[in-house]
Formats: structure tokens, C-alpha cells, sequence
């Protein structure tokens, strides 16, 4: 009798905490649904650019009477006026998100030279987007959209004829300087940059982490004196060191596929076809590839060193004044997208080569090669067949385009070191 009434309490009080279950949702469900759902809406901010537009006309953009000097505007923007307007008109005429048009209410939007002068400004100083909205009047969205049209707009433009291989006229002005500073056939120095990512995917960063470091993105870059980049090759990982990168990279692509022009120079009364690099002692013993000596013995040795480690600075040179002129790459990079890293970093190299062209006269005496215009006597090192003719491609595939044993031949390497430390010598050598 005992345990049939304990079962039976059981039951109840199973019964029983079922109907209070059932009884407070219900009274829940009603609580619920009587509360009505808060409607939300996007908020607004009046930012009135049109005055943003008129304070930027008055400081840099009138002619007779504006705020600012053009000393001022090359320290901000990075460039001469004329080049930045040069952009901005190029952007505005092919590219529909700078033109400036009406919304739905019939207000104008922003103009061109709002949205080019904020992405340059996120580019020259490496800031946050929203750094720009008080003075330009224009949301943080909007900036990084700015940006990202703006490199998009600027690679499209002028990347085939900034970003370019040399040319044969190129080519012949980069031998004579060359030739000029004691190395005849030297088109360059060659050498790589880390850019560090600072939002790169957690699943990534054993790739692009070395040990304990930070995340890096490698650029490799060749630069001539005048700080022009040649060639530039990113998206690599960090963990790559400079031979890695070199196998992976397409700098003596146009040469082995017949693209580039073929050269020709004499040092030491020994004569040379392939053109090279200046690198550091990373790299390898290649005919295409002159490094310092590590321990010079000799005189002529700790000349040629000297000479070697102060020409191939000429890399370092361009990318210490990438970085101090757009901050944005010297700064680790916040964007999570390697696609629009690497167009951020493809736009910088544009711009900076564009600067490069627009200011090479205010200081071509630094490399003044007028010896080599005065008669062809004088000089050792020219450009073959720049255009070659139909009967003459079969003559060029056969005889004179490289393979990759003429690009990597270590006798050529040191027998054309050696001529070029005696060619040094007999240059520079009274000097000391």
C-alpha cells in the first residue's frame, strides 16, 4: 500500500509541474508579443559637403588666392599640382564613381577632387578613414571606398606605362649611367621589402610569420638611380627570405621569352650579352648577378666593394622614399583583403613612379650621362636590336635570346667580376 501511494505522488507532482510549465509560457508568449519591436533606423549625419568641397577650393585649388603654398601642397599631397590634377582629371573622365552627380533628393554629391584628395591623404599618411571627415565632409565608409577606386582607377590608367619593363630607350639611359658610375652593363640593384600585415587571418599567420614575428607580405623590387622601380613582384609570404622569393619571380621572364632587348658592353676589353643586377650577399653567384666582396683583401678588392655597397643602395634609396612618402605602406596594413593589399601596393609604386617622372628634371644633374650624347665613341654599352625585322627574328631566336644556364653561369659571374673590379680600379683608383 505504501509504495502504490508514493507512485501515485509522483504522478501528481509530475502533473503538476507540467501544468505550471504550460501555464508560464503561455503567460510569457503573451508578454512577449504584447511588446512592440522597436523600429530601427539608419542613422543620418548632415555632414554639408558642399562646404567641404568649397574650404578645399580655397585652400589649394584657387588660383589667384589660395590659403596654402605650392611648397605646402607637394608636402601634403606628395606630388606637384599639376600631376595631382593630372590624376584626378584622368579618374573623373573614365571612371563614373568620380564623377560628381545628383542623388535622389537633386543634391549634388561629393566631387572628384574630394574623393582623390581623401584617398590620398589615407594613402601619404597612413591614417584611420575617418581621419578625413571633418575637413572633407565624407563618412569612413565612403573614404575606404575612395581608396580602393582610387588604386583600382590609377593601375588601370597607368600602370602599363609606370609600372613597365624598360623599354630600349629606357634601357640605353640605364646602361650609360651604369657605365658612368663604373659598371657598364648594370641595369639596377635588386632587392626585397616585408610589409606587415597587422589583420592577417589567424589561419594564415604560420605562413606569413617568421618564429615569433609579425605577419609580412614580401615585395621585390628592382630601382635604378633616379629611384624609378622597374620591376615589382608582391603578395609572397613572410617566411620566404630573398632566394625563395627569386624562384618564384618573373623578373627574367621577358628576357628568356625573347620580350626584352638584347644589350651588348664591353668591360675590360672583354665582351658581355646579358645585362645585371647589383644585389647583396644573399643572392646567387649568377652571370646576371654582381654581389659586394664579404672580406677584401687587396686594394682593388676594398675599392670595388666600397663602389658595389654604394650603387646598390639605390633600391634601398627607393624604398625608404616609398615609405616616407605614402606612410600607408610603412605603417602596418589594417585591410583583411590580400587583393586590395596588393593593388594598394601596386598604386604607391604608380604614384611614386609618376612623382619620379614629374620631378626627374629638378635634379638630372645628379646623373648626367651628356658624355655618352657627344659621339658614340665613348661608349662601351648599347641596346641591340630595339625593333627587330621580320628577316631578323629567326637570327634573335636562335643566336641571342638566353636559357636559363646563360642567366645562371657561375664562370661568366666571376670572370665578369673580376673585369669589373679591375674596370673600377682603372676609374677610380687615382681618385684614392
Amino acid at each position: 500500500m505504501s509504495s502504490s501511494s508514493s507512485d501515485e505522488n509522483d504522478e501528481i507532482e509530475e502533473r503538476l509541474d507540467d501544468i505550471i510549465e504550460d501555464f508560464i509560457d503561455e503567460i510569457y508568449d503573451d508578454i512577449v508579443e504584447a511588446e512592440p519591436i522597436p523600429q530601427r533606423t539608419r542613422s543620418y549625419t548632415e555632414r554639408h559637403r558642399e562646404g567641404g568641397q568649397h574650404q578645399l577650393s580655397n585652400d589649394y585649388f584657387n588660383d589667384d588666392h589660395s590659403t596654402y603654398s605650392i611648397q605646402t601642397f607637394r608636402r601634403r599631397f606628395r606630388m606637384n599640382k599639376g600631376l595631382f590634377m593630372r590624376i584626378v582629371d584622368g579618374l573623373e573622365q573614365f571612371f563614373p564613381f568620380f564623377q560628381q552627380r545628383k542623388d535622389a533628393t537633386g543634391r549634388w554629391g561629393l566631387t572628384a577632387l574630394q574623393k582623390c584628395t581623401a584617398a590620398i591623404r589615407l594613402l601619404a599618411y597612413g591614417n584611420s578613414a575617418d581621419t578625413v571627415d571633418e575637413y572633407l565632409r565624407l563618412g569612413e565608409s565612403t573614404a575606404l571606398s575612395c581608396l580602393h577606386h582610387f588604386t583600382d582607377g590609377i593601375i588601370q590608367l597607368f600602370g602599363d606605362e609606370y609600372l613597365r619593363p624598360p623599354t630600349a630607350e629606357d634601357l640605353q639611359r640605364l646602361l650609360d649611367m651604369g657605365e658612368k658610375r663604373g659598371f657598364p652593363g648594370m641595369v639596377g640593384s635588386i632587392d626585397c621589402m616585408h610589409w606587415e600585415w597587422k589583420n592577417c587571418p589567424t589561419a594564415w599567420k604560420g605562413q606569413y610569420a617568421r618564429g615569433h614575428g609579425k605577419p609580412t607580405i614580401v615585395l621585390e623590387a628592382v630601382a635604378s638611380q633616379d629611384l624609378w622601380i622597374w620591376h615589382a613582384f608582391f603578395g609572397l609570404p613572410g617566411t620566404l627570405n630573398d632566394l625563395n622569393v627569386l624562384d618564384r619571380s618573373p623578373v627574367f621572364d621577358d628576357l628568356l621569352e625573347g620580350r626584352a632587348p638584347s644589350v651588348r658592353y664591353m668591360v675590360n676589353n672583354h665582351m658581355y650579352k646579358l645585362a645585371y643586377y647589383l644585389t647583396d650577399g644573399i643572392y646567387p653567384k649568377w652571370s646576371t648577378f654582381i654581389q659586394t666582396i664579404a672580406l677584401p683583401q687587396s686594394p682593388k678588392q676594398q675599392l670595388f666593394a666600397q663602389v658595389q655597397e654604394s650603387v646598390r643602395k639605390d633600391v634601398e634609396r627607393a624604398f625608404g622614399v616609398l615609405q616616407a612618402r605614402f606612410a600607408i605602406v610603412k605603417n602596418p596594413v589594417r585591410t583583411m583583403a590580400k587583393e586590395k593589399i596588393g593593388k594598394i601596393m601596386r598604386a604607391c609604386i604608380i604614384l611614386h613612379n609618376m612623382i619620379v617622372e614629374d620631378e626627374r628634371d629638378g635634379y638630372s644633374m645628379r646623373y648626367d650621362i651628356s658624355e655618352f650624347e657627344e659621339g658614340e665613341s665613348s661608349k662601351t654599352s648599347e641596346v641591340l636590336n630595339a625593333n627587330p625585322t621580320l628577316n631578323e627574328i629567326p637570327t634573335i631566336l636562335n643566336n641571342i635570346f638566353p636559357n636559363r644556364n646563360d642567366l645562371r653561369d657561375r664562370q661568366t659571374h666571376e670572370r665578369l667580376k673580376n673585369d669589373l673590379i679591375e674596370n673600377i680600379w682603372n676609374k677610380f683608383g687615382d681618385e684614392d
